[in-house]
Formats: structure tokens, sequence, C-alpha cells
């Protein structure tokens, strides 16, 4: 474990083996960071939700899993509820003054670019891509494997190994992410159909999905973590431009 000079540690934090904590940065007694987590200077982690609700003699704390990596100036907020965390899942990569809210969840390998922010309560699934100053609001919920575009604003769920970009408009599938994660050529043609059957006729998004889940027709784990993705969230979710008219979903590639 490194510690840099003028580093600040507080009594309580707890952090793995091979930890590097770069000068001028902050780790409050509220943390746990796995083995191999670096923290960059001047970032913030644990600092009390900017909730003006918030009671800060509540227990909560923030958990960062292990060799995920926090830029200059990123914050993350801890939990608001007793007895909980913030929770940053392992080999993640948080860019320079990307911001993580209270009761957020990321999954492992998620990548957030410089100043992406997170509100309250936002549940990331593993390996999403998140461009430059993306905002996301509060609750929302991205699924698997999704990416979202530069500066785009997103208000409602986005399904799993999907695009999205500018003000909630999917665009597609990230057929390009999934092909290099070495996704077979039948479970990507099962996905594209759990997509069409979802995001593109008019109707009802969780309908739908429980309907096609239903169908028997689809058999791979992740075209049933498509569709299983519509039963949860609070939001509403992201349909492509032409579903309110029954137009045909894209998918790219």
């Amino acid at each position: 474990m490194t510690i840099h000079p003028t580093a600040l540690v507080e009594e309580g934090a707890v952090l793995g083996a091979g930890c590097i904590v770069h000068a001028h940065a902050i780790i409050t007694r509220h943390c746990v960071l796995g083995d191999g987590v670096v923290v960059h200077p001047f970032t913030v982690i644990g600092g009390d939700p900017q909730d003006l609700s918030f009671d800060p003699g509540l227990q909560t704390g923030v958990r960062v899993g292990a060799r995920t990596v926090l830029r200059e100036h990123v914050t993350v907020s801890r939990a608001t509820k007793p007895g909980t965390a913030t929770e940053i899942g392992a080999d993640c990569y948080l860019m320079a003054s990307s911001h993580v809210a209270h009761d957020c969840r990321l999954g492992d390998r998620v990548i957030m670019a410089n100043a992406v922010l997170l509100a309250g309560h936002v549940h990331i699934g593993e390996r999403v891509f998140m461009g430059g100053a993306a905002a996301i609001h509060q609750f929302v919920r991205i699924g698997e494997g999704a990416m979202i575009g530069g500066v785009a604003r997103i208000t409602r769920d986005v399904p799993p190994f999907t695009m999205a970009t500018e003000r909630d408009e999917l665009v597609g599938l990230n057929v390009v992410g999934l092909r290099r994660r070495g996704t077979p050529a039948p479970v990507l043609a099962e996905i594209k159909a759990a997509f069409r059957a979802t995001c593109g006729p008019v109707g009802n998004a969780r309908e739908l999905a429980a309907a096609a889940l239903a169908g028997g027709t689809f058999h791979s784990d992740e075209a049933r973590r498509f569709l299983e993705f519509f039963a949860g969230g609070r939001r509403g979710f992201l349909r492509t431009r032409g579903s309110g008219a029954g137009g045909e979903a894209p998918v790219s590639g």
C-alpha cells in the first residue's frame, strides 16, 4: 500500500493490499477499498451525500472493488440509509471530475469518461461505457454492456447491450461491444430478436418482454437477461424513435 504525502485517510477506512492514494486525495472513515485501488489527486471518496435531509450521524459507507481507478477530482458520496453503501465494482475506471452520488451501484468494468454525472440511486450494469459529460437522472438503471454517448441526458432506463445518446434517444444495439466480448453469432441473433420484440413495437415494454420470455423462444442467458431487465425499475424505458408509431427498431451491425 502506498499513501503519498498530503493525502488524508481517516481512521476507520479500510484499504486493501496494493492500494495507491495520491497526494491531496481524501478517503473518509466510511470507505472500504479493495486490493489495488488507485485514487488520484483531489479525489474525495465517502463524503456526505448532497441530500438536504441526510443525517451525518448515520452509519453508511462506500465500497470500491479491486483494481478500480479513480482519477483526479472524482467524488463518490456515501449512502443515505443506515447500514448500506454506495458501491463501485471491480476493474472500473472513473475519469477526471466524474461524480457518483449516494446509493449508486456500479457493476464491474464500468468506464465513466470525464465529467460524467450520476444522480442518486442510479444502478449501472457491468461493462457499461459512459461518454464525457453524460448526465444520468436519479433512480435510472443502465443495463449491462450498454454505451451512453457523450453529453447525453438520460432520464429513463437503458436496456442491456444498447446504445443511447442525446436526450433519451435509443439508437440501437451495441453490436460492436457484443462482438468484442466474443458473443457467439446465435446468441447475438437472439439478442437482436429480443430487442426488436421489446423496443420497436407499439405497446407496454414490460408486457412485451414478459410475453417474449413466456414464448419459450429465447434460450441464451444474454437474451433472457435482456428481457428480464424490463421487469424492474421505476423510471420507464428508452424506446426507439419509431416505436411510438410502430416503426421498425434499428439494429446496427
